[in-house]
């Protein structure tokens, strides 16, 4: 029997903004992306995560919102209600865009944490477009891909307990591309880290 053939994966750097801890109730405010590298036979090659990116930002779903949540992107949610992408536009043009760059490969998102970015992402795409480029699991998430190589227990972990030469040398912003493209930056690094030398 022939080897089954295995597309390379292309990984895409997700963040989210929202105002609330949950979609439904409350919102996605802003998603950004950034394509971090493609991984085949071959190993992981880094992109340029400044190059091919994506940025929205979405009309509020509900009315109700946490302040403490919303404080935290410092978008303005009375002008998104106005001026704000339709959802079921915006994860549309986000699902195409994310078809065209993965091209010939599987897209997977990467997130850190991915779980929460993850849990408004695919809840929005099923809602608004009925299907996810990234399938039901295509997520990956860099806080674990970090806690496996270091050898360190899941709650152990912090972008402030990691090695500095790890870390982007952008700064955290809670704009969702930026933070995005700069967690872009340490998925590379994360990818290519050999993980700790001896104690």
């Amino acid at each position: 029997m022939a080897p089954r053939r295995v597309k390379p994966s292309l990984y895409i750097s997700v963040d989210i903004e929202a105002d609330g801890p949950i979609p439904g109730p409350w919102s996605m405010l802003s998603l950004g992306a950034a394509v971090a590298g493609v991984q085949d036979a071959d190993g992981f090659t880094a992109a340029d995560p400044g190059e091919r990116t994506f940025y929205r930002e979405l009309r509020p779903i509900s009315e109700d919102f946490v302040p403490e949540a919303l404080a935290v992107s410092g978008l303005d949610r009375a002008r998104l209600i106005t001026e704000g992408t339709e959802p079921a536009v915006a994860l549309a043009e986000f699902a195409d865009w994310v078809r065209e760059v993965s091209a010939g490969a599987q897209p997977v998102m990467c997130g850190y944490p991915a779980s929460y970015d993850w849990t408004f992402l695919y809840w929005y795409l099923i809602r608004f477009t009925g299907q996810s480029p990234f399938g039901h699991s295509g997520c990956l998430d860099m806080k674990t891909l970090y806690a496996t190589k270091a050898g360190l227990p899941l709650r152990a972990v912090a972008k402030g307990t990691m090695p500095r030469d790890l870390l982007s040398r952008r700064r955290h912003t809670h704009h969702a591309l930026d933070d995005a493209v700069e967690q872009a930056e340490l998925f590379a690094n994360l990818m290519r880290w050999p993980g700790p030398g001896p104690a």
